[in-house]
């Protein structure tokens, strides 16, 4: 267990950070299960004890850098409503997309856990993540009318979504940001028309 005296401490943050980034470089020359806590501490440049003081474990590592990230992932992906009463997908714009931008600036991070032994972590985390939101944000108004179970629904969006976010992601980024938005806002236009209410404002 982490022993430091405030999660809001400058120096706590910043041995964390850059423990964070330690394991992500470590990680781009040997698979993870070979890391050691000692080759984290020195690559961030801290000792054994500094490692001891924010983490318990490299597992409790990995899982914090990921969960800082899905944080983030979290934010671009309530872009499209968090200034909406309700939502209709095949009515959004390519510029309201945000989840691209933020895969893109987080490049490195997440061609290295792609390529790695953790990515069906990765890929649990985020499904995981994003199934809580819209099932806490959104309610599916039509799925009541024509008697679909919403829960399925989301499961089966997410998984579309994330297939197409990780094909990017695998390919290198050959598309930029932008036509993957416009992309994945020409396949919603192409869906039968939902309506989704706004239950909650963050």
């Amino acid at each position: 267990m982490p022993h430091s005296t405030s999660k809001l401490d400058p120096r706590v943050l910043r041995s964390k950070s850059a423990l964070r980034t330690g394991l992500l470089q470590l990680m781009t020359q040997q698979p993870f299960h070979a890391i050691t806590i000692t080759e984290i501490a020195q690559q961030a440049g801290y000792n054994r004890g500094t490692f001891y003081a924010n983490y318990g474990t490299k597992e409790e590592l990995l899982n914090d850098t990921i969960e800082d990230k899905i944080q983030d992932l979290l934010h671009a992906f309530r872009a499209p409503y968090e200034k909406v009463d309700v939502l209709y997908p095949q009515e959004l714009h390519a510029h309201s997309v945000m989840i691209f931008d933020h895969i893109a600036q987080n490049a490195d991070f997440y061609t290295v856990l792609t390529r790695s032994e953790v990515l069906p972590t990765l890929r649990e985390k985020i499904l995981v993540s994003l199934k809580q939101i819209i099932m806490e944000d959104l309610r599916c108004e039509s799925c009541e009318t024509q008697v679909i179970d919403t829960e399925l629904m989301v499961i089966y969006s997410l998984h579309a979504l994330l297939g197409l976010i990780f094909h990017w992601i695998e390919s290198g980024f050959i598309h930029s940001p932008l036509y993957m938005q416009e992309q994945l806002v020409r396949i919603l236009h192409q869906q039968s028309s939902v309506k989704l209410a706004v239950k909650t404002k963050h």
